[in-house]
């Protein structure tokens, strides 16, 4: 047997095991480790968890999920019902900084707003992420702080060197110009991979994160 098919049977049989998951309409295909998801699932939760399915797969190192949120009817909200539910999510939620705004066009969600940290987008994108009605969302919040390069590089790699997913003799460079810091270097699983890219968004000042990361599998 390939270790095409290897890879695409164990990326079908991972989306199967996972109960939150429904993979009746997801088709796998891979082509020396780079393996794409098409099909539909029910609802945006379900989109990610497919994603994070494949992810979860050794040989699997690069992602690409084509897969479409098809809302069942029950699961529809108007534009501006959707806003709103959005809106009041993110103000109940104590992570998501004031002046966060969503809103709503055909179950896509668009973020707006100004945070301090990386940290305070994710919380807004994690507020609104399991709202019924939502087929995608769009994080266009920018960041303000503003810090020296030198001291974000340095931040950065402190928090790698801290990080238990990430071994001692990794080779993961960080490079820093202006707000944009720039990851390069190799990468044995995509959760070393995530917890890479986490650390680069907790640092003060960062505005982007540009991956350069290359997963092994």
């Amino acid at each position: 047997m390939s270790q095409t098919k290897d890879i695409r049977d164990a990326v079908e049989r991972e989306l199967s095991y996972d109960p939150l998951v429904d993979d009746s309409d997801i088709s796998v295909k891979n082509i020396n480790g780079d393996v794409a998801l098409n099909g539909t699932v029910p609802s945006y939760p379900q989109y990610l968890g497919a994603g994070a399915a494949a992810q979860r797969v050794a040989g699997v190192k690069k992602l690409q999920n084509h897969l479409e949120v098809v809302l069942p009817a029950g699961d529809y909200r108007d534009d501006a019902t959707l806003t709103t539910t959005a809106n009041n999510a993110l103000t109940v939620n104590v992570a998501v900084p004031d002046g966060v705004e969503a809103t709503a066009k055909d179950g896509n969600i668009t973020l707006t707003g100004i945070v301090t940290y990386g940290t305070g987008r994710t919380a807004a994108e994690q507020a609104v992420t399991h709202l019924t009605g939502v087929r995608n969302v769009k994080d266009d919040i920018a960041i303000s702080t503003d810090a020296d390069s030198v001291d974000v590089t340095l931040n950065v790699q402190d928090a790698l060197d801290r990080y238990a997913l990430i071994p001692d003799d990794s080779d993961v460079a960080v490079d820093t110009s202006g707000n944009t810091v720039t990851l390069t270097g190799h990468v044995r699983t995509f959760a070393e991979h995530d917890a890479v890219v986490d650390a680069a968004w907790m640092a003060t000042g960062v505005y982007d994160v540009v991956d350069g990361l290359y997963v092994t599998g």
